[in-house]
């Protein structure tokens, strides 16, 4: 049976949060060389100790930075890893049912390495801001490290002679994620997310129809990134949680991926996570049945939007959590909103207040159900 006192909690988050305006405008500032990297740091030191204020505020055990540093949740991770670089393009690689994020694809330019990223510096900033509360550090999933150039952008990529044998690149996608594990690790951090959207496209009829116009093997695809996630996590030490959060899309309150579980349901729970966050906010998620296949893993119920300010109503979700029990026991069982507040910078369409309500809502939801 599962402790709920450990992470994932009962009341937990995905990580990202709104930003306010003033870092905002240094960010604007900074990019136009107005002000230096250093003003534009301690302006971030200022928003995230903020930030981690009212974290520890509302209650959760475990607090993050909001990725107030960052500009996408996955690109400023994955092009810093070493012979990774960003390539800018006319379209996203994915359609938004809505605005559209500026494009972007990547190239491989050497054999990727993890080495001495920044998000280690991040991570030691946050630790000294937060004192000895928990923090969570969110980070790409592996997998889209590969989906990105070989799947997305199948049509242009053209690998290096290193990666023409695609095993090599899941070799060193899994080293380099080793590596980041462990440096992670010898800072003090115990609570890793993956943050992962293949899942989410692999849920969507449409797009798996698209992808195998284009000879891609969803299938081969879905279990290669397991097996490579699984080589991963072997590496992760016995005191550290790495969960994982699968996205449907989320920039400017909009979303490009639809469809249940059922076609990876299978799959993806063979990944040796210690928990999965799963959007469940609309009927684009589809029913409970597919947790069914997650035997002994914890569930994190994305059950209440971050995309909109409205409140659920809260005996509704209940009654949802209490259907899901049908699948998996209460203990193994878990909430928070379907993502973060703002995967990129832009954020979604609502108030900081309005977040805030919504995290109320959500510990309050969860402490009626678990009690804590």
């Amino acid at each position: 049976m599962s402790n709920l006192k450990t992470p994932p909690f009962t009341f937990d988050i995905v990580g990202s949060f709104l930003r306010p305006a003033y870092l905002k405008e240094a960010r604007t500032n900074f990019a136009a060389g107005r002000i230096s990297r250093e003003e534009l740091t301690a302006t971030e030191d200022r928003a995230i100790s903020e930030l981690v204020h009212k974290e520890k505020e509302i209650g959760l055990k475990a607090v993050t930075d909001g990725e107030f540093r960052r500009t996408m949740w996955h690109l400023d991770f994955l092009e810093e890893l070493q012979n990774v670089e960003h390539v800018d393009t006319a379209h996203w690689s994915v359609e938004f049912k809505g605005p559209k994020p500026k494009g972007a694809q990547l190239t491989f330019t050497g054999k990727i390495a993890f080495g001495e990223h920044p998000f280690l510096e991040h991570f030691k900033r946050l630790q000294e801001i937060t004192g000895n509360h928990l923090v969570k550090q969110t980070i790409p999933s592996p997998s889209m490290l590969h989906l990105i150039p070989c799947i997305r952008g199948k049509e242009s990529y053209r690998p290096i002679e290193r990666y023409q044998d695609e095993s090599n690149l899941y070799d060193d996608i899994v080293e380099t994620y080793q590596d980041a594990i462990r440096a992670f690790y010898n800072l003090g951090c115990r609570y890793l997310q993956f943050d992962d959207t293949s899942w989410g496209e692999f849920c969507d009829i449409e797009k798996r129809a698209a992808y195998e116009a284009l000879g891609i093997d969803l299938n081969k695809v879905a279990h290669d990134y397991v097996d490579c996630i699984n080589r991963i996590l072997a590496s992760k030490p016995a005191d550290m949680t790495i969960t994982t959060h699968i996205c449907r899309g989320n920039f400017r309150s909009t979303w490009f991926s639809s469809g249940g579980y059922d076609p990876i349901a299978k799959t993806l729970f063979q990944a040796n996570y210690d928990g999965f966050f799963l959007e469940y906010d609309s009927d684009r998620s589809g029913d409970f049945a597919p947790l069914a296949h997650a035997g002994n893993r914890i569930v994190v119920l994305g059950l209440l939007t971050s995309k909109f300010p409205e409140l659920e109503d809260e005996n509704a979700v209940i009654a949802r959590i209490h259907e899901a029990e049908k699948y998996l026991p209460l203990e193994q069982l878990r909430l928070s909103t379907q993502c973060g507040f703002s995967s990129t910078e832009e954020g979604n369409v609502m108030t900081e207040d309005e977040q805030w309500a919504k995290l109320a809502h959500v510990k309050r939801i969860a402490k009626k159900v678990w009690g804590n």
